[in-house]
């Protein structure tokens, strides 16, 4: 089937989409939209714990506090933004049979989340 064939496309982005390569096998589909669902999550627990540390009003001082929470809630934003930029591309990708880009996004969590967990773990630790 092409892209185009028995379909309404809902939006200028998604006609963009679909215009381009074949559709690709399902499974592969449905695997990166279940990952960008990962991200979202992921970007939703980020929000969730900057409200948590905004309200841990004893165990830190209120500028670190502050600051936490808004690096944790802001993280969480360009999480979700970089998520679906992440499943365009790869969607992309499939449909034009072309190599996966590599996972940009998930370094830069993996080191991020480290350095805020040691900054909030040193905080802690010294006000206590």
């Amino acid at each position: 089937m092409t892209a185009t064939e028995g379909r309404n496309p809902g939006g200028r982005w998604t006609d963009r989409l679909l215009a381009e390569g074949r559709d690709p096998d399902p499974r592969f589909t449905l695997a990166n939209e279940r990952t960008f669902l990962a991200w979202i999550r992921t970007a939703l627990a980020l929000i969730a714990g900057g409200i948590g540390i905004a309200l841990a009003g004893h165990f830190v001082g209120p500028v670190l506090r502050h600051g936490l929470a808004v690096v944790f809630a802001a993280t969480g934003a360009l999480v979700a933004a970089l998520a679906f930029r992440r499943w365009l591309r790869t969607e992309r990708a499939l449909r034009r049979e072309e190599t996966l880009p590599p996972p940009v996004l998930a370094p830069i969590m993996a080191y991020g989340i480290a350095v805020a967990s040691i900054v909030l773990l040193v905080a802690i630790l010294v006000t206590q």
